[in-house]
């Protein structure tokens, strides 16, 4: 079978970044604005009146202590709590694109790889700023590249999903090398004004190269073990937002054209889940998991990282075994894993294992075990 690898990676970050006193003095400013404006049809028991929210109250419930963001000014207004994100004409580049060429010059670079030498392109993310044409087809041609490219979606999942998808390819023939993008403007989706999830995203965009071990040139690659892949229908985590929306006047608007979750169900049903697979994925390959130097997970929630490295290993893991960047990034969906990945493997040596894992909505699961070259 043909060796595959990961020969390069990428990261954009925003300039832009909110601290948790600064998110959540907007929210409780809200808040009273809200509650004043209301304040007659409270007083009648109408509804119950919003409570304030505190910077300890969000670390806690999340580990999260900024994010990452295309637009601070327009989410930090009590009155607006949405990013200020002007629509571009048609002939410039796409917000995602511009993040996506970044991103992805970083990941070319790293890997020794020039337009020339890529002919696939996917971007995996949680949303797309429009149906067509395909944000992959844009970013190819931004970048000047040949062959083909197509967008997909798996919620968080989708990098790691992605990361199959190109190794797929490659093993087929039917690509030589690809270049899988995760531009996430996860702030575009979040309602600011839910104190139980306001705080849970962040924007970024990663780039990953992925080619075949025989063409591979950099200084730094990572052989493909296994991939494995996992989706449990839930309505746990959800998005309703859609082009048919406009057929229903009635619910555009609503709370559930914009990220909802059930928090509690969700870590009770996913982590166990995540692990078992884990476990069961580095049994089949006979690794034990005291072998595996770097657990790079998805970076939703601090304890679910921590519920899963314990089941997995038997014990708590170290910062070291399983790093976190959701305090500086939050939850930047499909990236998150990514980004883990890209800051924390310069201490790896040839033949140290590490797993690449990301979860989310769906339920989505995707778990690649990595061995440096």
């Amino acid at each position: 079978m043909t060796d595959i690898v990961i020969s390069g990676t990428g990261l954009y970050t925003p300039a832009e970044s909110i601290t948790n006193e600064e998110l959540v003095a907007s929210f409780n400013a809200y808040v009273d604005i809200f509650n004043s404006e209301n304040a007659d049809a409270i007083a009648a028991g109408e509804f119950a009146p919003l409570q304030h929210s505190s910077a300890e109250f969000v670390e806690k419930a999340s580990g999260i202590k900024a994010r990452y963001v295309m637009n601070k000014d327009g989410i930090l207004d009590p009155r607006r709590m949405v990013p200020r994100l002007p629509e571009r004409p048609n002939e410039a580049q796409s917000i995602q694109c511009e993040m996506a060429v970044v991103a992805a010059q970083e990941a070319m670079a790293q890997a020794g790889k020039s337009a020339a030498d890529i002919d696939m392109v996917i971007v995996a993310a949680s949303n797309m700023q429009r149906a067509y044409p395909a944000m992959a087809v844009e970013i190819q041609d931004a970048l000047g590249i040949s062959g083909f490219g197509f967008d997909m979606n798996v919620a968080c999942s989708s990098a790691t999903f992605g990361i199959q998808q190109a190794r797929d390819a490659i093993a087929s023939g039917s690509a030589g090398c690809v270049l899988m993008l995760n531009p996430e403007i996860c702030s575009g989706h979040l309602n600011f004004r839910d104190r139980d999830s306001h705080f849970i995203f962040g924007d970024v965009c990663t780039a990953v190269i992925v080619e075949a071990a025989a063409t591979a040139t950099s200084e730094e690659q990572y052989r493909i073990v296994d991939s494995k892949l996992q989706t449990i229908y839930s309505n746990n985590i959800r998005n309703n937002f859609g082009f048919l929306n406009r057929g229903d006047e009635s619910g555009v608007g609503a709370r559930d054209k914009l990220f909802v979750q059930e928090g509690r169900k969700v870590f009770k049903e996913v982590c166990p889940a995540v692990a078992s697979q884990i476990s069961a994925q580095l049994e089949k390959l006979e690794i034990r998991p005291d072998q595996v130097k770097r657990f790079w997970l998805h970076q939703a929630n601090l304890s679910m990282n921590q519920l899963i490295s314990r089941r997995v290993l038997g014990r708590d893991a170290t910062p070291e075994e399983a790093p976190t960047i959701l305090d500086e990034y939050a939850n930047t969906s499909s990236a998150g894993s990514v980004i883990a990945f890209h800051k924390h493997r310069a201490d790896f040596n040839s033949g140290e294992i590490g797993v690449l894992c990301s979860f989310g909505a769906g339920y989505s699961i995707g778990s690649v075990i990595l061995s440096k070259v």
